[in-house]
């Protein structure tokens, strides 16, 4: 052995050129740092730059919520590292988002945008223009909410017989606070409840608010006797006792902490009122935008933490995604707008 040879010396061509290999992937490795060395850092096929959810209302409201609820579901659940940022649309209960995707901004693949059944409802009324639940592509539904009647907690009526039974007697002089004008989801809650009973709709009296909110402010303070709302909306003031519910609109008891609600088919009266919240994105979006962010939903949707996140919003297992979704919305706004073709409210 030759002393004073170096490593170099000692290997042949084949051995130097694994060596320079070598050296050039810890160099790649040290610049992909943040990545790793590895491809898990690289965009996926349809995965957004900067992805976004539109809320069509204002901050605060059931839409606002429903773009939070993912926000913070792909998160924790780590189905998406990037940062979802939420923006608000308000105007229509979801007319202009829909309008503005529909025709100027059909391809946006970074965007989704939030739903609820109160949007279609308005969507079946003909309240988003020309456009009908066939110009966007319906993408998940990942939550419901109910619908429900409650009242003030120093309110006489302790059960929703009781209140039939003085609305049967003088149906204007029970105010009922609702989110939305005549025709909306809250006020069609209303309208049902009351054809159950045997009266003419139009004979009630019906507080038309801002949202759910004001809805509830009113209610606190008594300007109103009785509030329509949805169980996410009501369960701080639940909890804590300042109103009652006379009734939820569901097919049977929910589960958890508001099992003890008594549903207003069990008393007699055969209404149901599911308020679905969901997202659809633009018409025009690539099939692999629509593929990859359907992936995610569903995954988020297998994920045990997403129920915990879901919980602590006061929502309720619902999950359908890309053909599922797109039935069941077809079928909700095709029965909708028989309903509102049933009380005179279709365009």
């Amino acid at each position: 052995m030759v002393v004073g040879k170096t490593l170099m010396d000692h290997l042949n061509n084949k051995d130097v050129f694994i060596m320079k290999k070598l050296s050039f992937a810890l160099v790649t490795c040290s610049i992909l740092v943040f990545t790793g060395c590895n491809t898990n850092g690289a965009k996926e096929a349809g995965q957004p730059k900067r992805p976004e959810c539109i809320a069509p209302a204002k901050p605060g409201g059931g839409l606002d919520m429903t773009c939070k609820l993912i926000q913070a579901g792909l998160k924790e659940t780590e189905v998406l590292n990037d940062p979802i940022r939420v923006t608000y649309m308000p105007g229509g209960v979801g007319a202009v988002a829909y309008n503005k995707i529909v025709s100027n901004d059909s391809a946006n693949n970074e965007a989704v945008i939030a739903f609820s059944t109160g949007s279609l409802l308005n969507l079946a009324q003909g309240k988003f223009g020309n456009f009908t639940e066939k110009d966007v592509r319906w993408l998940s539904g990942v939550a419901v909410d109910y619908g429900l009647v409650a009242v003030h907690k120093d309110s006489p009526y302790q059960t929703l017989g009781d209140l039939i039974k003085d609305l049967q007697k003088d149906p204007k002089g029970i105010s009922f606070g609702g989110a939305g004008s005549v025709g909306g989801q809250d006020w069609m809650q209303s309208a049902m409840l009351a054809k159950k009973a045997g009266i003419n709709p139009s004979a009630m009296s019906f507080v038309a608010l801002e949202g759910g909110g004001e809805v509830l402010t009113a209610l606190l303070g008594q300007h109103v006797k009785v509030a329509v709302g949805n169980i996410s909306e009501v369960s701080s003031n639940l909890e804590a006792g300042r109103i009652r519910v006379l009734a939820v609109f569901a097919n049977e008891r929910l589960q958890g902490k508001f099992s003890n609600l008594p549903t207003a088919k069990e008393q007699g009266y055969d209404i149901e009122w599911p308020v679905i919240r969901g997202f659809y994105m633009g018409p025009k979006v690539s099939d692999d935008a629509y593929q990859w962010w359907k992936t995610s939903f569903d995954k988020m949707m297998e994920n045990k933490k997403f129920e915990t996140v879901r919980n602590n919003q006061d929502l309720l297992p619902f999950a359908l995604t890309g053909d599922q979704i797109t039935a069941y919305v077809y079928k909700q706004t095709d029965q909708m707008r028989q309903l509102s073709a049933e009380y005179k409210l279709s365009k």
